[in-house]
């Protein structure tokens, strides 16, 4: 019933966008802007209605060798091979700092060892083998936002299977996980400077399809 009702408002609002189209338009840019985020803002929304974003609901769940909690600061500070796990989410680190931020959400930030970056590895939507992985000194994780925050030595790459189809380099890189969306900038304070850097994507060519 949900992707059924969700079809019926797609189709609503797009015989109302091609109505107001036929209309006379005194400023066409201006009519344009409004109806391409009207229909942008359905359009991020419709997916969500197909895809089942379980680790969401799932609890996080975070193991260590030893921890400190001060309840007070509500901060807690864990230590050796840290593991955070939210569903099919998997983030992996020598220390970790935790935020409580209420309402049973929590900022995470885990850190490298001297020897081995802190990693991330979750599924993606789409398919039934599809993966993004990513590792970099010190990874933050968003409980609210569900974003992923990777700091110094960053990369992130998308996965089907094993085999790498996008790759991005840079000294920060964000991962929108509800939406899917990258941003990577040259500098850790995740502003782009010029001359400080550059960062890098390589996208790996598709597959072409067998001739019938």
């Amino acid at each position: 019933m949900l992707h059924y009702n969700a079809v019926v408002l797609m189709q609503q609002r797009l015989n109302l966008l091609s109505k107001e189209f036929m209309r006379p338009q005194k400023n066409i840019f201006a009519a344009y802007t409004v109806h391409a985020a009207l229909f942008l803002g359905y359009a991020a929304w419709f997916p969500l209605a197909h895809a089942e974003k379980a680790d969401s609901q799932k609890e996080t769940v975070i193991t260590a060798e030893s921890s400190q909690i001060d309840n007070k600061k509500n901060i807690s500070i864990l230590s050796g091979d840290v593991i955070l796990t939210k569903g099919t989410l998997i983030v992996k680190g020598s220390r970790a700092i935790v935020t409580d931020l209420g309402q049973h959400k929590y900022s995470v930030q885990l850190f490298s060892s001297p020897n081995k970056l802190a990693n991330f590895r979750q599924k993606r939507d789409g398919g039934e083998n599809l993966w993004i992985e990513g590792e970099a000194e010190r990874i933050e994780y968003n409980d609210i936002s569900e974003e992923v925050k990777f700091f110094t030595k960053a990369k992130v790459r998308n996965l089907d299977g094993k085999k790498i189809t996008e790759e991005q380099e840079g000294e920060f890189l964000s991962y929108d996980s509800l939406n899917e969306v990258f941003f990577a900038t040259n500098n850790t304070s995740g502003k782009t400077i010029p001359g400080a850097g550059r960062v890098k994507v390589t996208l790996q060519p598709k597959p072409e399809k067998p001739a019938n």
